[in-house]
């Protein structure tokens, strides 16, 4: 239905609909499971942590935009970038500074470079590619401080106990890195597409993107208009990032050490990265707040744009809960263990790795999550690899590898919609997009996966 409607929302309310009332054969009791799913997602503890962070930070960009400081920054950078190849770079170079969370980084960046596209005439998907590439394909490579490492850890410890191994937890993680092949070529990918333009797909894109303009010419107009004829104030959005970059590295530290972390580098490990950024934000929402009064902006168009700033983002919102909700669904009815035992029981010794990353690169295409791929698969992975004697590192590095790919291509992925809604693009058109160019990174990792682990036999 997705697919056929190109948009997301029927599809997955169909579905949650039809996995509830497969459970509960009765149009009123599958009607009260549906509710149900959306209750429990919204109960827990991760997701709502999520849901305030993107919706605080979306109203963080609203006071930004009408006190001039995106407006500004923009045109203080503007001077000095002129070109798609600039902008894309740039995309790259806020890296360092943003690589903590996928949707941090997404809500970071997303603004102000949505507010350069226009001025350098490029597409939106090939600016959402590099955002997402950037994002997902190096933050998943990342050893320490970003909002993947605990999860990923204890995803292996977890398969290391059950299997009775002695190795380390982390030492496994860090030599799975290399090993997460699908990543490391849609980096290559990436920085190739960045610093190479083909001139047919611009004028292409560029003549797609004038007809959805006349389109939408009228969608928000009055905002837009109003925002158009603020005063440029660099410093306005300057000061507020750099608080909330600092605080962010700040409550990592220390929440790092408040579980017991005695480095540094464990202190960034250890840290509850959700909570941190949801906590980072609000501060610095208050500070903001402050500093913007200070400044004399005035009290009634900053709360304004600051509801306005959340409602932009309450499509990716709902849409994030509608398929955290589906991936309840799938698990009553047993997904989990259907791929297990129909799918575990078949997979040839030499070729575990590359069939690990294929099926768990399908299965976190359709569920969208790379948090709930690795999790089905890692208990799988390390069962077989353990009982074959294939290699664990390449095993689990597969398993990465796998959600990786579903949140890279899905478009139920976070990242997806995060990025489509920030440069308003069609969801489907541009997970699409994406999925042209991350079938050639997988068949690349799949490749390499097969000769991989035939020169460990």
């Amino acid at each position: 239905m997705s697919i056929w409607l190109k948009k997301i929302l029927p599809g997955l309310v169909l579905g949650i609909l039809v996995g509830s009332f497969l459970i509960k054969v009765n149009l009123l009791s599958g009607s009260e499971q549906a509710i149900q799913f959306i209750v429990t997602t919204l109960s827990d503890e991760t997701n709502i942590k999520i849901v305030g962070f993107l919706y605080l930070f979306g109203g963080l960009v609203g006071m930004m935009k009408i006190s001039g400081g995106i407006k500004g920054f923009s045109e203080w950078i503007g001077k000095k970038m002129n070109t798609q190849r600039g902008l894309l770079a740039l995309i790259w170079l806020t890296l360092p500074f943003t690589f903590m969370m996928p949707m941090f980084r997404i809500m970071m960046i997303g603004p102000v470079v949505k507010s350069l596209m226009e001025k350098v005439k490029i597409s939106k998907e090939k600016v959402g590619f590099t955002m997402d590439v950037s994002t997902a394909s190096v933050i998943v490579l990342l050893p320490v401080a970003t909002a993947f490492v605990g999860f990923m850890v204890s995803l292996v410890e977890a398969g290391i106990q059950e299997n009775g191994l002695e190795l380390t937890p982390y030492s496994v993680f860090l030599l799975s890195i290399p090993f997460n092949f699908f990543a490391i070529v849609m980096l290559i990918i990436g920085l190739i597409r960045t610093f190479w333009k083909s001139k047919k797909q611009k004028e292409e894109t560029n003549h797609k993107e004038d007809e959805k303009k006349s389109q939408h010419q009228y969608h928000r107009i009055g905002i837009k208009k109003e925002l158009s004829m603020v005063k440029a104030q660099p410093w306005n959005l300057i000061v507020p990032l750099f608080l909330l970059l600092g605080l962010s590295l700040f409550l990592l530290w220390q929440d790092g050490i408040s579980k017991g972390a005695d480095t540094l580098f464990d202190a960034f490990s250890e840290a509850d990265a959700t909570f941190v950024m949801l906590l980072a934000v609000f501060i610095t929402l208050i500070l903001t707040f402050l500093f913007y009064v200070i400044r004399k902006l005035p009290l009634d168009e900053m709360l304004y744009h600051f509801i306005d700033g959340g409602n932009q983002l309450m499509q990716a919102i709902i849409l994030l809960i509608l398929v955290w909700a589906l991936s309840l669904t799938a698990e009553d009815l047993g997904f989990s263990e259907f791929i297990s035992s129909s799918l575990g029981n078949f997979l040839p010794v030499f070729t575990i790795p590359a069939i690990i990353f294929l099926i768990g690169s399908v299965v976190g295409y359709f569920i969208g999550s790379s948090w709930g791929t690795w999790g089905l698969f890692m208990p799988l992975g390390m069962t077989l690899a353990t009982a074959t004697d294939a290699s664990i590192p390449m095993t689990v590095g597969a398993v990465f590898a796998s959600g990786s790919f579903g949140a890279m291509t899905s478009p139920l992925g976070d990242t997806t919609i995060t990025t489509a809604s920030i440069l308003e693009m069609p969801l489907v058109d541009y997970a699409r997009y994406k999925l042209k160019i991350s079938a050639i990174g997988a068949g690349i990792a799949t490749v390499l996966y097969l000769f991989g682990a035939w020169l460990f036999l």
